[in-house]
């Protein structure tokens, strides 16, 4: 009689070891659709710009970005960085880029010297071609 109480005792403690993972696997896939959601959230650019607007644009290939704010910040590829600095930073960057372009995107209200001072700082950086970026605007009728 002992021995039958004994291996139904070690019965239920094997029931009650057993963990059910599916709700488990069910937060985990809740937490990985969260984090994606907020990652591709993340990746859009660091500084908000008012591109001014051209009725004739060309998507250009990829190269440095460097986008002038409002307020005169100063982003190379979404990493703020000091106009000071500017001309070095782009150097570094520039020597391992395949395509030495940059493409300044520039506030509208940036004004026209601070823009040409810096497409002047990538000359100097070693850039080949400069592009201005503005978003496309639909002829007037």
């Amino acid at each position: 009689m002992a021995l039958s109480k004994f291996s139904a005792e070690e019965s239920q403690e094997a029931l009650m070891a057993e963990i059910n993972i599916t709700p488990l696997t069910d937060v985990f896939l809740v937490l990985l659709i969260i984090f994606m959601i907020t990652t591709s959230a993340m990746v859009e650019t660091a500084a908000k710009v008012n591109l001014p607007k051209a009725t004739q644009t060309v998507q250009e290939a990829r190269g440095l970005t460097v986008t002038v704010t409002s307020d005169h910040k100063i982003f190379v590829n979404q990493m703020q960085v000091e106009l000071s600095q500017l001309e070095s930073t782009l150097r570094d960057l520039l020597a391992d880029a395949p395509k030495k372009l940059v493409i300044l995107q520039g506030d509208r209200t940036v004004l026209l010297g601070d823009a040409v001072h810096i497409m002047d700082l990538a000359k100097r950086a070693g850039a080949q071609a400069i592009s201005v970026a503005a978003q496309k605007e639909s002829p007037a009728p």
